[in-house]
């Protein structure tokens, strides 16, 4: 089966966009156990989404000391010889840094994580989802979580504008680019399979995948 070459893939996207969900599916139907963000173990994630400014700092490096605990733990374990789906790429935490921090708290973070951060083994595919900042800010909103009713779609534009930044420049894997704007993947059978079949098609380094509303 083609997709046995995927080894370690990774889901990724700007907040509302499906990531989480998306990588739980495909862990289930691929019979693993998802590696995935823990936002609820923050304790200065929902000050942060109320004062920012303050809270940015704080919550960025627990951020950045969790995602290293679980690299470490994974290399120990050598869980890379085995199929792992994971809603994160380690190197994205910067990537928020450089629009949550200031220019000095960001120099500083800059230190820490260069001097902590270990090299995360690169993925065999990264599907990195994509949707306007409209149809994000709705989706958060859809799922009710408190603290992420600060959230405002200025700050999901510059995220998304971040990402495809950052996504413009990534070399260390393939991507699948995938506009989720009209696909349903969890709730739609279809939607899902067309996705697999992409996977298992994929020829090229990086290729796009999206469907008309």
């Amino acid at each position: 089966m083609a997709f046995d070459k995927y080894q370690y893939i990774v889901v990724e996207g700007p907040i509302g966009v499906g990531k989480t969900s998306l990588a739980q599916k495909l862990a289930d139907h691929l019979g693993v156990e998802p590696m995935l963000e823990k936002p609820q173990e923050n304790p200065f994630l929902e000050k942060f989404y109320v004062d920012p400014q303050r809270h940015a700092m704080s919550t960025q490096l627990f951020f950045l000391f969790q995602r290293i605990n679980e690299i470490r733990d994974l290399a120990q374990l050598d869980m890379f010889r085995t199929r792992t789906v994971s809603d994160y790429l380690f190197e994205k935490d910067a990537l928020f840094a450089q629009i949550t921090l200031s220019e000095d708290e960001f120099k500083l973070y800059q230190q820490i994580y260069q001097s902590l951060a270990p090299k995360p083994p690169a993925p065999d595919l990264v599907i990195y989802l994509q949707a306007s900042s409209s149809t994000l800010l709705e989706r958060v909103r859809r799922r009710g979580r408190d603290y992420e009713r600060q959230l405002g779609e200025d700050y999901l534009k510059r995220l998304g504008e971040r990402y495809g930044e950052f996504f413009h420049y990534y070399e260390a894997a393939p991507i699948l680019m995938v506009n989720s704007e009209h696909l349903n993947f969890v709730d739609n059978a279809e939607d899902f399979q067309l996705l697999l079949d992409r996977i298992e098609n994929m020829r090229g380094a990086r290729e796009f995948f999206s469907m008309g509303g």
